[in-house]
C-alpha cells in the first residue's frame, strides 16, 4: 500500500512543477489538468517497479583522465560560457589557474579525439587576475575571450589561434568601460565572431567581428540581465540569461544587427520563494534547447531542479518545459549540447556528496534516458562542460580528489550515435541541398532544386537577394555568402564567389 504522505507530496510536487513551467495556462482548464496529474501520480504510486526498471545504456563512458598537474587550483569558468570545444579529432580545453602565483588563462588540446593530450600552454601573462575563459572553434581557427583585471578594472580580452592551437596571437582588449565587464560568452561561424558579457551583473553588452577578430564593432547594450550564454546557428543568434529570479531569451536573425524583445522562459517569485539562474543554451537546426537551475522553498524546506525548455521554430515560440532532475539536494551548473536529435545535459549533483551527472535524449528532448553518474567518490566536483563531435561526447569538470582543484576529462566514444533507419520509398528521389560549383566564378546551381526560391545573406547577416536554384549569385560581388530555402527552416549553406 502506498505511503499517504509520500503520495500527497509527490502529487503536490508534480502539480506545482507543471503549473510553474506552463505560464500560459488557462484557468478554465486547471481542474482537468489537476485531475490528470493526480491520476498519473496514483498509477505511478501503484507501480514503483516501473520507475526502477533498468534501461539499456546506448554506450559506455571511459575512465576519468586528469588533465592538470600543478600545486595550486585549476578552475573552469563559473558561468556557462563553454571551456571545451571540438573540431574533427581536435579537442580544446581552457581554464584558469594560479600555479605561477597569479590567476592566468591556460590551454591544452588533444589531436586524437581525447586519447592523448599535449602540454599545458599559458595564454596570458597579466600582472593581475585573468579568469572565466570562453572558447569557440571554426575549423582550424580557435577563438578565446576572458575577463581580465590588468587595467585596474574588469575588462573583456580576446585572442586567436589560426593553426588549431599550436600558436596564439596577441591579447586584444575588447572593452574600455567604467563598469565591470565579466563572464563573457563566445560563438563563432567562419570569420564571424559574436561575444556577449555582463557589466556589473546588471546589464548585457554585445559586440562582433566580421573578419576573424581583426576589427570589432562598438559595444551594444542589450539591456538588463546577467550570466549570459550565447549560441549560433546559421545567421541566427540565440541568447539566454538570468536576472531578477527569471530566465530570459532573446534572438537575432541577422547576425546581431537587431535583436528581439526579451521572452521570459521561467519566472521566479519572492514569496513563495522561487529562483531561476545559470542558463545554458544550444541550437541544432531550427531547434533551440535551454536548461537552467531552479530553486524553490516549500514548508521551510528547500528543493531544486534542472529545468529544460525547447523551441522548434528558432525561438519564435516555446514548448512546455520538463525537468531533467529534481530533489532536496543541490543541483547546479547545468550545461546542454545539442547535435541533431541527440541532446546532452550534464550538471553538478549533491545527492551523494557532489558529483557530475549526465542525461541524454535521443529524440530532440521529448524523452530522456536514465541519469548517469559520471564521477565517483565523495569529493567536490564543479562546472562541467560538454562538447560533441561526430559520434563522440566529451566532458570536462573541476575536481578536488587530489587535494586541490584540478581539471578532469572523460569521453563516450559512441555517445552521440544516431539511429540508422531505412529511408522511406517515397523519399527515394529526394536530393539533399548541394551547391555546384562552390566556389564559383559566374553563378551556382542547386541540382534537384532548380525551381525552389532561396534567400541569400552576406557574412554580416544582411539579406542581399532571392534566387532560384537554377541560377544563384550571377549579380553578386566576390565574397562569402549564406543561402537557405526561403520557405523552409534549414541550416544555411555557405557559398563563395570568386573574382
Amino acid at each position: 500500500m502506498r505511503n499517504p504522505k509520500s503520495y500527497r507530496f509527490t502529487s503536490w510536487l508534480l502539480e506545482f512543477t507543471f503549473f510553474r513551467l506552463t505560464p500560459h495556462r488557462s484557468k478554465a482548464k486547471i481542474p482537468a489538468y489537476r485531475d490528470a496529474l493526480r491520476l498519473t501520480v496514483f498509477f505511478l504510486s501503484l507501480s514503483p517497479l516501473l520507475l526502477c526498471t533498468p534501461v539499456a545504456v546506448h554506450a559506455q563512458w571511459e575512465p576519468d583522465v586528469r588533465l592538470t598537474f600543478d600545486a595550486d587550483s585549476s578552475l573552469l569558468s563559473n558561468n556557462n560560457a563553454r571551456c571545451l570545444a571540438a573540431s574533427g579529432d581536435t579537442v580544446h580545453v581552457v581554464w584558469y589557474d594560479r600555479r605561477d602565483g597569479n590567476w592566468e588563462i591556460y590551454y591544452k588540446r588533444s589531436s586524437d579525439a581525447g586519447s592523448t593530450w599535449g602540454s599545458d600552454t599559458s595564454l596570458t601573462a597579466s600582472p593581475d587576475t585573468s579568469k572565466n575563459p570562453s572558447i569557440a572553434v571554426s575549423g582550424s581557427t580557435v577563438h578565446l575571450v576572458w575577463q581580465d583585471h590588468r587595467d585596474g578594472n574588469w575588462e573583456i580580452y580576446y585572442k586567436t589561434s589560426t593553426d588549431g592551437g599550436s600558436s596564439w596571437g596577441s591579447d586584444i582588449r575588447l572593452t574600455a568601460d567604467t563598469m565591470q565587464s565579466r563572464s563573457p560568452s563566445l560563438s563563432v561561424l567562419d570569420s564571424m565572431i559574436q561575444a556577449v558579457w555582463s557589466t556589473d551583473f546588471s546589464y548585457l553588452c554585445y559586440k562582433r567581428s566580421t573578419n576573424s577578430g581583426m576589427t570589432w564593432t562598438p559595444d551594444t547594450n542589450l539591456g538588463r540581465g546577467g550570466t549570459p550564454c550565447l549560441a549560433l546557428s546559421g545567421t541566427s543568434l540565440h541568447l539566454m540569461y538570468d536576472g531578477g529570479m527569471n530566465i530570459y531569451y532573446r534572438r537575432s536573425t541577422d547576425m546581431g544587427l537587431t535583436w528581439s524583445d526579451s521572452t521570459i522562459l521561467a519566472m521566479g517569485n519572492i514569496y513563495p520563494f522561487e529562483m531561476n539562474n545559470q542558463p545554458s543554451v544550444s541550437v541544432t537546426g531550427s531547434n533551440v534547447h535551454g536548461v537552467w537551475e531552479y530553486y524553490w522553498q516549500f514548508s521551510s524546506r528547500w528543493y531544486c531542479a534542472i529545468n529544460y525548455r525547447k523551441s522548434a521554430d528558432e525561438g519564435l515560440s516555446w514548448l512546455f518545459g520538463s525537468q531533467i532532475s529534481s530533489g532536496v539536494f543541490s543541483l547546479s551548473r547545468p550545461v546542454i549540447c545539442a547535435s541533431d536529435s541527440n541532446i546532452h545535459v550534464a550538471w553538478c549533483d549533491g545527492r551523494s556528496g557532489v558529483a557530475i551527472y549526465y542525461r541524454r535524449s535521443h529524440d530532440g528532448g521529448s524523452n530522456w534516458e536514465p541519469e548517469t553518474r559520471l564521477t565517483s567518490g565523495s569529493v567536490a566536483y564543479f562546472s562541467p562542460f560538454l562538447a560533441v563531435q561526430g559520434p563522440k561526447v566529451h566532458v570536462v569538470w573541476t575536481d578536488s580528489r587530489d587535494g586541490n582543484f584540478e581539471i578532469y576529462y572523460k569521453r563516450n566514444f559512441t555517445g552521440n550515435g544516431v539511429e540508422i533507419r531505412d529511408a522511406p520509398i517515397a523519399n527515394a528521389t529526394f536530393r539533399p541541398l548541394k551547391v555546384i560549383p562552390n566556389p564559383f566564378l559566374t553563378f551556382a546551381t542547386l541540382p534537384g532544386h532548380e525551381a525552389v526560391r532561396f534567400a541569400l545573406y552576406d557574412i554580416s547577416g544582411r539579406r542581399v537577394g532571392t534566387y532560384r536554384g537554377d541560377r544563384v549569385g550571377a549579380d553578386l560581388t566576390p565574397g562569402v555568402y549564406f543561402i537557405k530555402p526561403e520557405e523552409k527552416q534549414s541550416k544555411p549553406l555557405r557559398i563563395v564567389k570568386l573574382r
